[in-house]
């Protein structure tokens, strides 16, 4: 018979998101969420003890000074199964982590419980974008591109408007189109890859460098300026190293104040948890909203690597083949 508490951990298994505060490591996020899980299995009211069979000795009759005795059998709960002897029932949770934030930044971080770990490498595997709002600050420049490094560099910036700031990410989001035509190999004269571009659903084969897929200013307003950006294969520091590259395209100098990704693949930002919903009953929840989502992305691996193993397949009957097959 399961208990409460296996029933419990069965229900935590799958794909969540929640929503990591600035200023925290994302170790301390997945720990802290570990934890939550581990006393919520633990705090489940343990099973009925077993009972044994005990014999105790009785004087017989109501004669005190009876020296006769016998066996009566009583029913006791064994101890041996007892949570005060056994310990907790319960010693780890495995939390994994799918495509990490630093500490300076902030917003949705995917996580896994159970086999949703294995169906988060394959979300980390595959070409997802995912999307950022970067807020800056013109007028200086530090050695790390955030507002909290070391200023190395000031600068005016009231030549700086909002055409002159779109007409530069107009610049940076073609350059990043052409590598993502390049990376993505695929024949550009076919048919099927003008309807890819038209779509929108070119993305890199293999490893490729941070390739932008759009980008565009949402806020203007000097010196503090809000953009909009979606990604595959970035890094953070890449973000904020953006942001500065933007000021010095506009003859000035930008710091990069807030990172916050608002979208990972499917997950976005209003289905993320909070810090207060970080509990068993909120994860298991939101378990079971992503559960969809996750039984798509195992899908969709699983058809991946048929695929490659057809292709291989294909490779090594052309390498099979005889000269003159081949010639025929």
């Amino acid at each position: 018979m399961t208990t409460q508490a296996v029933r419990l951990f069965r229900k935590m298994d799958g794909l969540f998101a929640v929503y990591k505060p600035q200023g925290v490591h994302w170790k301390h996020v997945r720990d802290s969420i570990e934890s939550n899980l581990l006393k919520a299995l633990n705090s489940c009211p343990p099973p009925a003890p077993q009972r044994a069979v005990q014999f105790q000795l009785l004087s017989r009759g109501d004669n005190s000074s009876s020296k006769d005795l016998v066996l009566s059998p009583s029913m006791v709960p064994t101890l041996a199964d007892h949570p005060l002897v056994t310990g907790p029932q319960f010693h780890k949770v495995h939390v994994g982590v799918g495509h990490r934030l630093d500490a300076f930044s902030s917003g949705v971080l995917v996580l896994g419980v159970g086999k949703g770990n294995g169906v988060l490498e394959h979300l980390c595997k595959s070409h997802v974008t995912r999307d950022y709002t970067l807020e800056g600050e013109f007028g200086k420049a530090t050695d790390n591109f955030t507002y909290t490094g070391r200023v190395i560099e000031k600068t005016t910036y009231d030549h700086v408007t909002l055409d002159k700031l779109e007409r530069v990410l107009a610049m940076i989001q073609g350059a990043n189109q052409k590598a993502l035509i390049t990376y993505s190999q695929v024949d550009l004269s076919t048919q099927e890859a003008y309807e890819l571009a038209v779509r929108g659903l070119l993305y890199p084969h293999g490893k490729s460098p941070p390739i932008l897929t759009g980008l565009r200013c949402i806020h203007f307003n000097p010196p503090h300026f809000t953009l909009e950006v979606q990604c595959v294969n970035e890094t953070q520091k890449y973000l904020r190293k953006l942001i500065h590259e933007v000021g010095l395209e506009l003859r000035t100098s930008a710091v990069c104040s807030v990172v916050r990704r608002t979208r990972d693949g499917p997950f976005k930002v209003e289905n993320a948890l909070t810090r207060q919903h970080w509990t068993a009953d909120s994860i298991i929840q939101a378990i079971a909203h992503f559960s969809k989502t996750t039984r798509k992305i195992r899908k969709s691996e699983m058809y991946r690597q048929t695929a490659a193993q057809s292709n291989s397949s294909v490779e090594v009957q052309e390498q099979t083949r005889s000269p003159t097959e081949q010639i025929n």
